[in-house]
């Protein structure tokens, strides 16, 4: 998996996107040596502002940060409990887990091709196909909304921009956002374009 682009911003201005790496380099080789207790950081897929340790030498930082890195969290929780585990078939990368079901359910589930766990692998890609749109529209306007409350929520229409996003009011949000700092405007837009398709 990729990991998500960052936005560095300082005040209202967006110093620069990329990766931790590529912000790490430009702060470090920075003549000025810039103060990062000045920026904020956001991740471009969720929108939430988050932090990183930029100290030491830049050879120390790349250390810290691998090229995967997830600005997030360093390992996903998810992740670490699967790589404990024995059971199933790690090297195809099946994980056992536990579920819980009435006797209706493993009886109906025991009649289906491939058997029980076959039936379930094909109704949860039948639902992630039937809810993506849906669900990729919430992730969306919930990123915006991350972005726009930590360095918008001060700045005029914001209330108005946040309920025309919800609305999914494109002409709407727009204009609300229209007198924003360029940066923020630009960036508010792009977090929101799958929203207001």
């Amino acid at each position: 998996m990729e990991a998500n682009q960052i936005y560095a911003f300082k005040g209202q201005e967006l110093l620069i996107q990329g990766s931790v790496l590529d912000i790490a380099r430009l702060l470090k080789n920075d003549q000025k040596q810039r103060d990062t207790s000045m920026l904020l950081f956001f991740d471009s897929g969720s929108g939430k502002q988050v932090d990183f340790d930029f100290s030491g030498s830049l050879r120390e930082i790349e250390s810290r940060f691998s090229p995967d890195h997830l600005p997030n969290d360093a390992l996903d929780a998810g992740a670490s409990v699967a790589s404990e585990r024995k059971r199933g078939r790690p090297k195809l990368g099946v994980v056992g887990r536990e579920v819980t079901l009435l006797p209706r359910h493993w009886e109906w589930l025991e009649t289906q091709r491939g058997g029980a766990s076959a039936a379930l692998r094909r109704l949860v890609d039948q639902a992630r196909k039937e809810m993506s749109a849906k669900e990729l529209t919430r992730q969306s306007q919930d990123a915006t909304q991350r972005f726009m409350t930590a360095i918008a929520g001060n700045l005029p229409g914001y209330e108005e921009a946040v309920r025309a996003l919800y609305a999914c009011d494109k002409a709407r949000f727009e204009q609300e956002t229209a007198g924003w700092p360029a940066d923020i405007r630009q960036c508010s837009r792009k977090f929101a374009e799958f929203a207001l398709q």
